[in-house]
């Protein structure tokens, strides 16, 4: 397992290279100018100076090498002076947002917290509702209780997460006024009330993210168990006289998670950017929104560095994935 983890780390080295070097080559030929939100009445001569003031006046080929640089050079010594109290990034330039007049990671550490508030609590709810009422669904088999989930996955799955996030905000924030309809960013939590008012603001964008995430893994972890339900090793259990409960949480439940730990590690990079879309319905002052800004705004080196990101998660729990397969199915050996 430790050669196999290791390969595909070296493996993924170039791999995360040529992603970058593609995310900078379409972000570089896209049509918008960084400097077209400035007044016309700026002179040339002081516009062609605040573009070479961006780097822009370099070609592609040394503005990728000094991103990559900065990225992966002088970042880790900023978070190593940061922990450690050293100064080995002195003096050194960093990547800066050019919408922002900051360094790209500064401002991404200050949006993490809201998006791992909101995003992350709900993906972590949504796979614990899901896990049960997947299990619950297949060994109840077109009862009742399968119905009702079906129809709540269905239903979560289908209908888009704008409306209903929009549908909530209507119901209670408009008409009852039990929850706020935007999301304070500016919310300090240091006390039992001010816990309660994160909760409360919480509850709407956690819900709508929660039953999307809920209805996608459970459908998988149905389909599962209902697969390993009809396998000869679950008759030969029950042939042997052993507890139903001890058949499909011990035996049928490990082999069914499988398929499901690779949806569930493949969503966790979707936690880190953020729900766009839902966090533009909430104003939620996230990763999400940071991204759709950016974007907006032509701040290439800041869509450069989150796309770059996303993709070192999604390669890095893909390999999680993989180790997990091992760890749950015995028949399963890499090395």
């Amino acid at each position: 397992m430790l050669t196999y983890t290791i390969r595909r780390l070296l493996l993924a080295i170039p791999t995360l290279l040529f992603i970058a070097l593609v995310v900078f080559l379409l972000l570089d030929l896209a049509p918008g100018d960084p400097l077209a939100d400035q007044p016309l009445t700026i002179p040339p001569e002081v516009r062609e100076e605040m573009r070479r003031a961006l780097g822009l006046d370099q070609p592609a080929y040394v503005r990728f090498g000094l991103w990559l640089y900065q990225f992966f050079v002088v970042e880790p010594k900023v978070l190593i002076d940061h922990i450690f109290g050293t100064s080995l990034a002195a003096g050194d330039a960093r990547v800066i947002s050019w919408q922002f007049k900051l360094p790209v990671m500064d401002v991404i550490v200050q949006r993490m917290p809201q998006t791992l508030w909101v995003v992350g609590s709900a993906y972590v709810i949504g796979v614990l509702i899901a896990v049960p009422i997947g299990i619950v669904s297949a060994v109840r088999q077109y009862s009742i209780l399968d119905q009702i989930g079906t129809f709540i996955s269905m239903v979560g799955f289908s209908v888009p997460t704008f409306f209903t996030g929009v549908l909530l905000i209507v119901i209670f924030s408009v008409q009852l006024g039990w929850f706020p309809s935007i999301y304070d960013t500016q919310l300090v939590v240091d006390d039992w009330h001010s816990f309660l008012m994160q909760l409360r603001q919480m509850a709407m964008p956690v819900f709508v993210l929660a039953l999307f995430n809920a209805a996608q893994i459970s459908r998988y972890m149905r389909a599962s168990m209902l697969d390993n339900l009809t396998q000869d090793y679950v008759r030969t259990a029950r042939a042997k006289g052993m507890d139903e409960r001890v058949v499909v949480l011990r035996h049928v439940l490990r082999n069914s998670m499988i398929p499901v730990v690779t949806v569930v590690a493949l969503g966790v990079p979707t936690v880190f950017g953020g729900a766009i879309i839902t966090e533009q319905v909430f104003k939620v002052n996230g990763l999400g929104q940071l991204l759709i800004t950016a974007i907006h705004a032509n701040d290439l080196p800041m869509v450069q560095t989150l796309t770059f990101i996303f993709a070192v998660l999604i390669v890095l729990f893909n390999l999680i994935a993989d180790v997990l397969y091992g760890m749950l199915d015995p028949r399963i050996r890499y090395d």
